[in-house]
C-alpha cells in the first residue's frame, strides 16, 4: 500500500525524551526537539486526559492493529533501533502485556500504564493535513473476454521493484497501455473497468471479485520508475474539472462519464503499478502487516517509525470529530512531512467516498513506551 522507501537519516533525540517512568505515573519532562532537514520535530509530553476524545473512543477496536505491529516489532533483534521509539527491546513489556487485554477497560488500563503520549509538532506547529485512502474493489477474471479485457500486470521477471533507484526507466503507462509488455510480463488478472483499474493503481491494493464468485486480494509489487502525476492534476490541466472537483469520487465520476476521453487522459500519468496476489489477510501496508480499517494510518516513516501507536485528532469529510487510537502501519509517495497522515477507510463504495473526500486539518500524538532506552540515532533501518 502506498509504499515509500526508508531514507538513511540521523535523528538524535535529546535526553528529556528518554526519561523513564513506570506504572501509572506520567513523564512530564521537557519536550525533545531534534533538527530534521529544513525544520524540526518536537515531542511535547501530555497526559492521557489531555488527549481530545480519549474517553469517547472504543480503544478496544484498535487491538488487532496493535497486536499485528507488536508481533512485527518483537520479532526484530532486541537492539534494533526504532528511531524516536527507542529500541525493539523497549516494546517487550508493552507488547507482552497486550496479550492479556480483552475488553475496553483493560485496553485503556494497558495504554495508560505502559505508554506516554507526546504531541507531535513541526516548526512550532502541531497542525498538519490528513487525507484518506481505501481498498479498491473490482470485477475480474483469470482469462480475457469481451467483458474482462483490461490487464493487471505482475512485475516482469528480473525487473526491480523501484527502477528509479537504479536510474532505470521502464515503459511508460501510455506505452504499457499500447501493448509494450505483451510477451514480456504475466497478466495477473483481467478486469472489466479501465477507470477502476487506474484507481487501483492509486490505492495500491484491492479486492478483485472473479466471475466464478471467488475473491483475489492484490497488492503493490513495484512500479515502472516513472514520475507520478495525479488524475486531478491531469484533468485540471485540460480544464475539464475545477479545483473544487478534485476529490477522487468526482474524478472517477467524470472519467466514467467520458469513456472516449478517459483512456488517453489516464495514460498521461507516466507511472504504472505492478501487482501480486496476496495470501492471507490483506491489504498489507508498508510495515508488512495487514491493515485494519479505521485504525491504520499511513505516515512519513522518515519521521514517524512504522508500528507506532498514535492518537489522531482530526475531522471526517462531514466535519465531525475523528479522534481515535491508530497505528502507523503504512506509507505513501504523497504522505510527506512530520504532521501528515492518510487514514485507511477499508473496502467498499462507502469507504471510497469517504476516503476520496477527506482532506482535514488536524494533529496527532505519538504514544511511546514509558521505559525506553537512552537517546538513539535513527539509521533508517
Amino acid at each position: 500500500m502506498k509504499r515509500l522507501g526508508f531514507y538513511p537519516l540521523l535523528l538524535t533525540v535529546l535526553a528529556g525524551l528518554a526519561a523513564c517512568s513506570s506504572g501509572p505515573s506520567l513523564n512530564q519532562g521537557a519536550p525533545a526537539t531534534a533538527p530534521l532537514g529544513n525544520g524540526a520535530i518536537s515531542l511535547e509530553p501530555v497526559s492521557f486526559q489531555q488527549l481530545p476524545g480519549w474517553q469517547e473512543d472504543g480503544v478496544v477496536a484498535a487491538l488487532p492493529a496493535l497486536r499485528r505491529s507488536c508481533r512485527k516489532i518483537t520479532a526484530l533483534p532486541e537492539g534494533r533501533l526504532l528511531g524516536l521509539a527507542g529500541a525493539a527491546s523497549d516494546w517487550t513489556g508493552p507488547c507482552g502485556a497486550l496479550r492479556g487485554v480483552e475488553d475496553e477497560q483493560s485496553a485503556r488500563d494497558w495504554a495508560e500504564r505502559w505508554l506516554q503520549p507526546y504531541l507531535v509538532t513541526a516548526g512550532g506547529s502541531p497542525e498538519g493535513t490528513f487525507t484518506g485512502y481505501c481498498e479498491a474493489a473490482l470485477n475480474g477474471a483469470r482469462q480475457p473476454s469481451a467483458r474482462y479485457r483490461y490487464p493487471l500486470y505482475a512485475r516482469p521477471a528480473g525487473w526491480p521493484a523501484n527502477p528509479a533507484r537504479y536510474g532505470e526507466r521502464l515503459p511508460s503507462h501510455r506505452e504499457i497501455d499500447a501493448g509494450a509488455l505483451r510477451g514480456r510480463a504475466r497478466v495477473l488478472l483481467w478486469v472489466d473497468d479501465l477507470v477502476d483499474a487506474n484507481i487501483l493503481q492509486i490505492q495500491g491494493s484491492g479486492q478483485v471479485r472473479l466471475d466464478d464468485g471467488s475473491v483475489v486480494q492484490v497488492g503493490y509489487d513495484g512500479n515502472n520508475g516513472r514520475e507520478w502525476v495525479g488524475l486531478g492534476t491531469i484533468l485540471r490541466r485540460h480544464r475539464l474539472i475545477g479545483r473544487h472537483q478534485s476529490n477522487m469520487p468526482a474524478i472517477r465520476a467524470w472519467l466514467k462519464a467520458h469513456p472516449a476521453q478517459a483512456p488517453a487522459l489516464m495514460s498521461e500519468n507516466p507511472r504504472y503499478i505492478f501487482f501480486r496476489a496476496l495470501n492471507g489477510e490483506g491489504p498489507v501496508g508498508a510495515e508488512g502487516v495487514a491493515l485494519t480499517p479505521g485504525r491504520s494510518l499511513a505516515v512519513d516513516p522518515r519521521y514517524i517509525p512504522l508500528g507506532m501507536p498514535l492518537w489522531l485528532d482530526t475531522t471526517d469529510p462531514q466535519g465531525r470529530p475523528l479522534r481515535r487510537l491508530m497505528v502507523a502501519q503504512d506509507s505513501g509517495k504523497g504522505i510527506v512531512g512530520v504532521v501528515r497522515g492518510d487514514y485507511f477507510w477499508g473496502p467498499g463504495e462507502t469507504a471510497f467516498d469517504q476516503a476520496g473526500r477527506m482532506r482535514s486539518r488536524g494533529r496527532y500524538f505519538l504514544l511511546l513506551p514509558r521505559q525506553r532506552s537512552s537517546p538513539v540515532a535513527w539509521d533508517g533501518n
